[in-house]
């Protein structure tokens, strides 16, 4: 019988393997909890707790290495891209552990270390997913130092006792053993036939306080080593053509006068690939430019023609959300709305880059990337090697958002080393990136609902349309099993307590690629969804927070919701006046069973809008670091209001449109509001954070703009008419 993926398991002591330790170093590897892919209600498990679905049946591994000095370095599978995971995740450990804060050095772990993710960094679960095994780990390996510092030291083991760093006497007498000491000196290593147990709350150390970032120095001083930063013994820098309009593929090259052209090592063309690789960058992007390419494109499609493709009815449309009977329940009188999100680039500071150096005997893979597992996937595919035989180094990630999951860069500088025989980096220019990554795909959602006279939504209809958001990074049965895919719908279930409610969804096939954007659906689907409860609410004239206090569900998250909505009402100053010329708007979100409230202030300046003020207050769970969790929900909330207020991606002449920052809108420091952020702890384990505090904040924006104006917007970015 499949195990429930709701509940926890505990690790045990199978799940532990130690190896012994190399030049005085102790390695402590934790097997994750395996979930049967083939049993689980896959959408529902997905929309509750974010993870994504590829290879969920493996298992990552997370481990220590303990120096001689004393020296704590923690291998984490999950790739720091200034979301400070690394700082919480450190936190779990050296809590356990018991070494003091300043010996602990968290490191990326690359491929090949048995700490392969298949997960990767997304989805919002890199705390949750890796925090329990930690702490776990941390507390066997404090065990294991304190039975071996007992033999050391001539003590029975419950005489013994671990702590900051040392094992010594429980009386506080005699000699004690650095944890250094230990690890130097013991050959062979035992884990404890019971594995130990956790601290308690009131006994942290670290966990649950504002700790420090692990990773602030080094980034001060331009130590850090992003995927840019990549050198290598003997590196060249190159280039790839890659297609100047949708759907357009190469017809014919030559190299032309790029083989001349200064710097250049190779001009390499091949059936559907063409590159150059030079001693520097600029000389391989100048020589690029040169080679001559032909390519053959069936159609110039228009931004008519794609907001076409994107509507409800098209194609079959799946049910992912059922209860009650809404057409029986539904009356003549039902209040409906439609909602479109365009377009969007991820907009990262970092252009997708990657360097690699294959060789007979392997090949060795540095990638600005969110996962390194499918990198080394598809880089051995492509140069057709055994996986085991390459080797990727993640580095630190100048910002993700979810298309640094793309794999292509690392694969094209594969095959440009393949190619020369050398290491070789690629870096994209800012229009290569934007053209030939994947975007937020257009989305459309129709709403129509039944409010009784007492303000109780009797039954309510969702019906949403969206390019593929997961599908494209999945085996191809899962979409088959499927249906409608996960990432596309995710924040369109209601999750308001209406006794009839339906949500369908429809997927339309885009002739680019597009896939994960932070949140993935939630920002578009909790722009619509909240939108509405707004129009509602207004419909009877009841205020917006008391409409939906009314209608929350009868349950555990109910109960968080309301709580939620309290504090935000008392937080944001709801009902209390407002300068001149501004009002107030709010929108509440539940994502990976996180809860975020948010209530925007905004005013105009002529027709512009601008937000004065973002209130949050946010119930993720047990808060590990506060600090971090204030830094997720204020950059997130502002990435949110820039795609609300300006974010959108185009079609020009046949290729994505704008082609480089500037023309390409996104909110800057002179526009962001202030953010205010209260935390609401519950339960004992954190949750997903990253990716919920982008739903609520469109939906607030423009509930306010309409107690301002009058005008309901629905459609991204918000501008008045």
């Amino acid at each position: 019988m499949a195990a429930d993926p709701k509940k926890k398991r505990k690790l045990t002591r199978r799940d532990f393997l130690v190896v012994a330790g190399l030049a005085g170093g102790l390695y402590l590897g934790v097997k994750l909890v395996a979930l049967p892919f083939a049993q689980l209600k896959l959408a529902e498990f997905l929309d509750s707790a974010g993870g994504p679905p590829g290879s969920i049946d493996a298992v990552p591994l997370t481990w220590f290495e303990l120096s001689p000095d004393g020296k704590v370095r923690v291998y984490i599978p999950k790739v720091e891209m200034g979301q400070g995971i690394h700082t919480t995740l450190a936190q779990a450990a050296a809590d356990e552990l018991e070494i003091p804060w300043e010996a602990i050095t968290v490191l990326n772990a690359g491929t090949g270390k048995g700490l392969d993710d298949p997960v990767g960094t997304s989805a919002s679960n890199s705390t949750s997913s890796l925090y329990p095994v930690l702490r776990q780990a941390g507390a066997t390996m404090r065990e294991m130092l304190r039975l071996e510092g007992a033999k050391l030291l001539g003590l029975e083991p419950p005489q013994a006792q671990a702590l900051d760093g040392f094992v010594s006497a429980r009386s506080g007498d005699g000699p004690k053993k650095s944890y250094g000491e230990i690890a130097s000196a013991v050959k062979d290593w035992q884990v404890p036939e019971k594995l130990p147990a956790l601290k308690q709350p009131g006994e942290f150390r670290y966990i649950g306080q504002p700790m420090p970032r692990v990773d602030l120095l080094d980034k001060v001083l331009g130590k850090t080593t992003f995927g840019f930063d990549v050198r290598v013994d003997g590196m060249l820098y190159g280039a790839v053509a890659m297609p100047p309009r949708i759907g357009a593929t190469i017809k014919s090259a030559a190299a032309g006068d790029a083989a001349g052209m200064p710097g250049v090592v190779s001009v390499v063309i091949q059936a559907d690939f063409v590159g150059v690789v030079a001693q520097r960058r600029d000389q391989a992007w100048n020589a690029l430019d040169a080679v001559q390419i032909e390519w053959d494109q069936s159609q110039t499609w228009d931004q008519a023609a794609i907001e076409g493709l994107v509507q409800i009815g098209n194609g079959r449309g799946v049910t992912v959300q059922q209860e009650g009977s809404v057409d029986s329940h539904q009356t003549a009188g039902a209040l409906e709305a439609e909602y479109y999100t365009p377009m969007a680039f991820h907009a990262h500071m970092e252009p997708q880059n990657a360097a690699a150096d294959v060789r007979a005997d392997g090949a060795t893979v540095w990638a600005s990337t969110q996962t390194a597992v499918g990198v080394r996937r598809a880089v051995a595919s492509a140069i057709e090697m055994d996986e085991q035989k390459v080797l990727v180094i993640p580095t630190f990630v100048g910002g993700g958002f979810g298309q640094k999951v793309n794999s292509v860069p690392a694969v094209q500088a594969a095959r440009l080393s393949a190619a020369v025989g050398k290491p070789v980096h690629l870096g994209y220019r800012r229009s290569e990136d934007f053209q030939n990554g994947f975007i937020r795909p257009p989305s459309r959602s129709q709403l129509r609902a039944t409010v009784n006279p007492n303000g109780l939504i009797e039954a309510i209809e969702h019906k949403q349309a969206s390019g593929q958001v997961a599908f494209p990074f999945l085996p191809v049965f899962v979409s088959k099993v499927m249906g409608a895919d996960f990432g596309a719908y995710r924040g369109a279930q209601i999750r308001y307590g209406v006794p009839h409610k339906r949500v369908q969804a429809w997927l339309a096939d885009l002739p680019f690629k597009t896939g994960w954007w932070r949140g993935l659906g939630l920002l578009p689907n909790l722009f619509a969804i909240e939108s509405f409860m707004d129009e509602l609410a207004a419909s009877i004239n009841m205020d917006p927070f008391d409409f939906r206090l009314l209608n929350l569900p009868v349950d555990e998250d109910g109960a968080r919701m309301r709580k939620v909505l309290e504090a935000m009402r008392v937080s944001s100053g709801w009902g209390s006046p407002v300068p001149e010329g501004r009002a107030r708007g709010m929108a509440l979100s539940y994502d990976v069973k996180t809860i975020v409230g948010c209530v925007a202030e905004v005013s105009l300046s002529g027709k512009k809008i601008r937000v004065q003020r973002l209130s949050a207050v946010v119930d993720a769970g047990f808060v590990v670091n506060p600090n971090g969790a204030r830094a997720q929900v204020e950059g997130g909330m502002n990435m949110a209001l820039s795609s609300a207020l300006l974010e959108e991606t185009l079609i020009k002449d046949g290729a994505l449109a704008p082609a480089n920052f500037g023309a390409y809108q996104f909110l800057n420091n002179s526009a962001a509001p202030e953010v205010t952020v209260e935390l609401l702890q519950s339960g004992t384990e954190p949750l997903g954070l990253g990716e919920p505090p982008l739903g609520p904040v469109a939906p607030a924006v423009a509930n306010a703009v309409f107690a301002l104006t009058g005008q309901r917007l629905r459609r991204l970015p918000l501008k008045l008419a």
